[in-house]
């Protein structure tokens, strides 16, 4: 046998043992899809796929076969995103609105290729996925121009489901109109109250006229089957290209940094763990006190002394309690570490009512 046919058996033998390694990895990715696919969170992880590719690099010796190495680790990377994606086809996710919406957009982004069903309202999309009609639901946690969602945070409080994924969402509206309408055609603008108080400069400079909708597509919807030109609605360009409308102009609103944490809510809780420590790490804690002096700066003591950095604290009136309140704290740090749960116990002697509601990594800005 020559050189060149020994070289080519060598080869046809390893191509015959990464057959078989290739398909157990593969049936690896069905039980991390079907992890995912329990606790709501997306196929998508680029920190752990960064540490896949540094971690496996480590394995070769020669620095020109690293390079392609690389390339074939990347290549494995999507090869099995793409199959999770399959296997997600049967995913069943709620969101609030029509399709088109932010929170629609955010869904196709958290979880691409499962199947999205909309729901009238944020408690009906909640309250889907406690009855089990939906594996999870994406809902709006807070917008850098109007606050925290109020109703959801509620929910969060009262609810049974956990917060396992975040990701923010740009939001640029604009103005849109049906085929070959100009700005100089349109009378009267249609959105959401939100999206009018976010473009109300640009409609006051053009002395529109304001119709509140209730939500930016289910307004796009509305202009298109109107086929007005004199009316316009404000909503995103990927609402435009799914009714089919013009973008008459592009980033209306007052706020160029304008964006809107979404969150992905499951029956599962999740505790993120990594092989190392990860500076992304994230948890909200929700949570009551005695009607006693300094219950609340107390509970804020103990999370402080724990080395956890509050990123943010707020008060919601409970519905059932007048003039009672419970807090929202969202914090940065591994809650599933033993200092968590050293905290989480301190915690609980400190407080009436306690719920870790959700852990989550903040890398997933889309």
């Amino acid at each position: 046998m020559s050189e060149l046919d020994q070289a080519r058996e060598s080869i046809n033998r390893i191509d015959r043992e990464m057959a078989k390694l290739f398909e157990e990895r593969m049936k690896c990715c069905e039980v991390v899809c079907d992890f995912k696919q329990k606790h709501g969170l997306s196929i998508r992880d680029e920190a752990r796929e960064a540490e896949v590719i540094r971690r496996n690099l480590s394995y070769v010796d020669d620095p020109v076969i690293g390079q392609y190495y690389v390339q074939f680790i990347r290549n494995n990377i999507e090869l099995s995103c793409s199959y999770q994606a399959r296997l997600m086809s049967g995913m069943r996710v709620a969101y609030s609105g029509v399709e088109g919406a932010f929170a629609h957009i955010a869904a196709s982004r958290m979880f691409p290729g499962a199947q999205l069903v909309a729901y009238r309202d944020f408690p009906d999309a909640y309250e889907a996925v406690e009855r089990g009609e939906a594996d999870c639901a994406v809902l709006p946690l807070e917008n850098s121009y109007a606050g925290e969602v109020g109703a959801v945070m509620d929910l969060m409080f009262s609810g049974e489901l956990f917060v396992n994924q975040v990701i923010d969402v740009g939001v640029e509206h604009c103005l849109l109109g049906v085929k070959g309408a100009s700005i100089g055609d349109v009378r009267t603008v249609i959105s959401h109250p939100q999206a009018l108080g976010q473009c109300d400069g640009y409609i006051s400079r053009h002395g529109f006229e304001m119709q509140e909708y209730s939500n930016t597509a289910a307004a796009a919807k509305y202009v298109r089957d109107l086929g007005d030109p004199t009316v316009a609605a404000i909503a995103s360009a990927e609402t435009a290209e799914l009714y089919g409308l013009d973008i008459l102009e592009s980033h209306i609103n007052i706020s160029s940094s304008n964006t809107t944490r979404f969150g992905a809510f499951s029956r599962a809780q999740n505790s993120p763990k990594s092989s190392g420590k990860r500076e992304d790490e994230n948890f909200i804690l929700m949570f009551t006190v005695q009607n006693e002096a300094g219950a609340l700066a107390q509970t804020l003591n103990i999370i402080g002394s724990h080395g956890y950095n509050m990123r943010s604290l707020r008060s919601r009136p409970m519905k059932d309690l007048l003039w009672n309140y419970y807090f929202y704290v969202e914090a940065e740090g591994s809650i599933g570490s033993a200092n968590g749960s050293e905290m989480m116990q301190e915690l609980s002697a400190t407080c009436a009512k306690l719920k870790l509601a959700g852990a989550y990594y903040s890398d997933n800005a889309v």
